[in-house]
């Protein structure tokens, strides 16, 4: 398979890989593009058997140097830091092949979680979690025993039910109770909202010091319902809202003079049936350019 050949078939790939291992569209693309072009200039002079598990390496390796500058960054972080979000704008569909395949993209609450783990236990998450590499892959890859691959998956995950009984997955029971969610703030009949929400209600919003935002998590279900109550009048739905599929789960993005002003996603509790997290990004750095419906 020649240079061109391999950035066809890989990019996809490791472009989720990337994505998922430092929450940043912008990172992940400039970073697979940095290494297949690497990988088209050492390729005329190795004779490499396993293009998949040589470009995943070169890949995780560079996104764990990444991880490690990142979190420094985000000492110095204006407010809360939350992943880019990804946007699409399809319509919804019956398609049970569709459906599933939504359902298998990393919810926008687990990619919120991840940034519990350490770079390495992040890295053998996403490739055996998300992208079901096996373990003798993950420990070429790593450089570690497939054993203390193993035993490091078995740490991420504790880390990530610490306080839950199940991980967040992309689940259609959101679609009910986000629409519910839209009519209340639209109408202002915001008493219904208050019973969308659990007790321990938690809302992140996250402008990165470019535009006004919580600067701390907001919690519990009545500081929540108050402060939705005190920003509606102030445009928090912009001059349009539609749905969208964010990370593979339906959710909101308010638009403002034809561009994205901020998305809106949500986390289920245990048993499917409130909201536990509410997610806001309006960092512009963050955020699609053009709205496109």
């Amino acid at each position: 398979m020649n240079a061109e050949q391999a950035y066809i078939a890989y990019k996809p790939l490791l472009y989720t890989i990337a994505y998922r291992m430092l929450g940043s569209r912008s990172d992940a693309e400039e970073i697979v593009q940095d290494v297949l072009t690497d990988y088209s200039l050492q390729k005329d002079g190795e004779d490499i058997r396993n293009e998949k598990a040589y470009l995943s390496r070169m890949l995780t390796n560079r996104c764990l140097n990444i991880v490690q500058s990142a979190r420094v960054r985000r000492e110095v972080y204006v407010g809360n830091w939350l992943p880019e979000p990804e946007v699409s704008f399809d319509s919804v569909s019956e398609d049970p092949a569709e459906q599933f395949e939504r359902r298998e993209e990393l919810s926008y609450a687990l990619l919120v979680m991840l940034e519990r783990l350490t770079p390495v236990e992040r890295a053998v998450f996403v490739l055996r979690e998300s992208l079901e590499y096996d373990y003798e892959e993950i420990a070429a890859i790593l450089q570690k025993t497939a054993a203390n691959c193993r035993k490091i998956l078995s740490r991420a995950k504790e880390k990530l039910q610490e306080k839950r009984n199940v991980l967040p997955l992309n689940d259609r029971r959101v679609e009910p109770l986000a629409a519910a969610f839209l009519e209340a703030v639209q109408s202002g009949r915001l008493e219904g909202l208050t019973q969308l929400l659990t007790e321990d209600a938690l809302l992140v919003s996250d402008g990165g010091g470019k535009v006004r935002a919580a600067i701390r998590p907001i919690r519990g279900r009545r500081r929540v319902s108050a402060f939705l109550q005190g920003v509606i009048p102030k445009g928090f739905l912009g001059d349009g809202c539609q749905t969208a599929w964010i990370n593979g789960q339906l959710g909101f993005v308010v638009t403002e003079n034809g561009r994205i002003q901020k998305t809106i996603t949500f986390q289920l509790d245990e048993r499917g049936e409130q909201l536990e997290r509410i997610f806001v990004m309006l960092n512009p750095d963050k955020l699609p350019g053009q709205a496109s419906f």
